[in-house]
Parts: C-alpha cells; sequence; structure tokens
C-alpha cells in the first residue's frame, strides 16, 4: 500500500510540474481524441455488423472479412492496385522529396525559401490541380498530350487516357508522384537545416571525400527522426490514394482499372451505404498500412546506423 501511495504521489507530482504543457496540449488531445481515435474505435466495432443507417446494426461476427477475401473480386484488384500505388509512388516520391530536398539546401535562403514555395505548390493547390491534368490528359483532340501528339504525327485519333484500362494506373501514379511534395518535403528541408556542421568538419578529418560520403555517413544518420517520419507520412500517403482516382479516373473508374481500397471503400460507404462492410475494409487498410511503417522504420533505421 505504500508503493502504491508513493508512486500515486509521483504521478500528482509530475503532472503538477508540468501541468501548463498539457494544457496547451489539450485541445489537440481533445481533437485528436474526437476525430481520430474514436472513429477507428467506431469503424472496428461496426465492422463485425451489417449496417446501412437506417436500421441498428446487426452483428455478422467475421462474415465481412470473409466477404473482403473470398467473395470481393473488385476488392482483390483495389488491393493489388494499391500495392501497386505503394510500391511505386512510395520509394520514388520519398527518394525525389529527399533529393531535391538535398539539392535545394545548397541554395542561398532566400532562393531556398522560393525555390522550396515552388515545389510545395502542387500540394497545396490539390483538387485544383487536378482540373489541369483533366486537361492534360482529355480523351479528344483538345487534350495537351493528345494534341501534340497528333500534331506531330505519333498517333492518328486521340487516346483516351482517363478511360482505357491500359493507361489509368501510370497516368494516377504521375499525377501522385507531382503531389507528393508535401510534409516529407517540408521536413526534410527542416532536417538539412538542423544538421550539426561540426560533423562535416569531423568527417572530412576521418577521410569523406566527396559530398554523395557525406550524405551516406554523416547527413542520413543525423536525420534518422527526420527521415522516419518523412517515410511515415509517404506510407500514409500513397496508401491513402483515393481522391486522385475518384476525381480523375471515375468511381468506378473503366474496369475498376484505377481502383483502390479507399476508392472501394468510398463506393461502398458513400454510395451503398454498406457502411459494415466498408467499415472492415477499412481496418484491413490500417492494418496494412500500419505493418508497413514498422517495416520502413526498421529499414531506415538499418541506413542510420
Amino acid at each position: 500500500m505504500k508503493k502504491k501511495r508513493e508512486s500515486k504521489n509521483q504521478v500528482l507530482e509530475y503532472f503538477k510540474t508540468y501541468k501548463t504543457s498539457y494544457l496547451m496540449m489539450l485541445p489537440y488531445l481533445l481533437f485528436f481524441a474526437a476525430f481520430t481515435i474514436l472513429p477507428v474505435i467506431v469503424s472496428a466495432v461496426l465492422s463485425f455488423t451489417d449496417y446501412d443507417m437506417v436500421q441498428r446494426p446487426l452483428f455478422v461476427g467475421l462474415e465481412n472479412y470473409f466477404q473482403i477475401f473470398l467473395n470481393d473480386e473488385y476488392f482483390i484488384v483495389a488491393l493489388k492496385n494499391t500495392i501497386v500505388f505503394a510500391v511505386i509512388t512510395g520509394p520514388a516520391s520519398y527518394v525525389i522529396c529527399f533529393l531535391i530536398a538535398w539539392l535545394i539546401n545548397e541554395l542561398k535562403p532566400l532562393t531556398r525559401s522560393i525555390v522550396t514555395a515552388l515545389f510545395y505548390i502542387p500540394t497545396i493547390v490539390g483538387a485544383a490541380g487536378w482540373s489541369v491534368w483533366r486537361l492534360i490528359f482529355s480523351a479528344d483532340q483538345y487534350g495537351l498530350i493528345n494534341g501534340f501528339l497528333m500534331k506531330f504525327g505519333f498517333i492518328n485519333e486521340p487516346i483516351g487516357w482517363l478511360t482505357n484500362e491500359s493507361y489509368i494506373m501510370p497516368v494516377l501514379i504521375i499525377v501522385q508522384l507531382w503531389m507528393s511534395m508535401g510534409i516529407s518535403f517540408l521536413t526534410f528541408i527542416a532536417g538539412f537545416q538542423n544538421v550539426d556542421k561540426t560533423l562535416y568538419e569531423a568527417g572530412m578529418m576521418d577521410g569523406v571525400k566527396n559530398r554523395f560520403q557525406e550524405l551516406w555517413y554523416i547527413t542520413i544518420p543525423a536525420m534518422s527522426n527526420q527521415m522516419i517520419f518523412g517515410a511515415v507520412m509517404q506510407i500514409v500517403n500513397c496508401f491513402a490514394v483515393g481522391d486522385v482516382s475518384a476525381t480523375l479516373a471515375g468511381l468506378p473508374s473503366t474496369g475498376y482499372a484505377g481502383e483502390t481500397i479507399v476508392t472501394h471503400i468510398m463506393d461502398y460507404g458513400n454510395l451503398r451505404y454498406e457502411f459494415g462492410y466498408a467499415c472492415a475494409m477499412g481496418v484491413v487498410l490500417v492494418v496494412m498500412m500500419q505493418y508497413s511503417k514498422k517495416l520502413a522504420t526498421w529499414l531506415i533505421g538499418k541506413m542510420g546506423r
């Protein structure tokens, strides 16, 4: 009892010491709990039910999960497309963000700020930029790419870039890469600025001969925290891709060629009102993202050693 009382007093003392910090964090913690933690818990519970927002949820056990993997052929297509997105856009956008941030870091402060803003614009523009992409990949002769290819005789008739199953996925990957210069990019910029400059001087004395050795042996280990955070954000972005597919290729896309897990969830949740089934797919997506984050963290940890 005495040990429990002492432990309780230590906890109270800790909160008294840092009460101002916790009070400042309280608005965010409440917002995070209400709009992130609570929806995840509710989704996990509803994933075991048959629920259409009209009738009361009916408990069906694991039926939704059996349906996902055994009877829903389009979920398998969505799963494959999501993995393709993650495997291609995840590492590619991560490396592109890192290399561009590395190059920008060598510029003078004013120039660096301007160039950083230019690269970050696609993320700020968001949905407005998709209108430009629809113009670029328009299926008629007035589309910029079709017009260019027809003018120089590469094709004789317009190509349906966003309606032809063979072209939908490559186009969506290109657009997603264009939009990938987001939080990870800014994190890398900040990370480069905070690397201790004396490490480079010590590296020169230890035999570091060029900028690439400097990057590999000094900069990357010193930026391990920023790199892990950037990897997590890129994983979230590439697994959660959905709006770009629904906006450009339609919901659903032609032959489900641009279907991802998120658009499949949107289909069943927003259009068919099968919320229990949509929640089950959401749980599967969250599990995939968590394991991918762990793998990325482990790999970057290996690089930083």
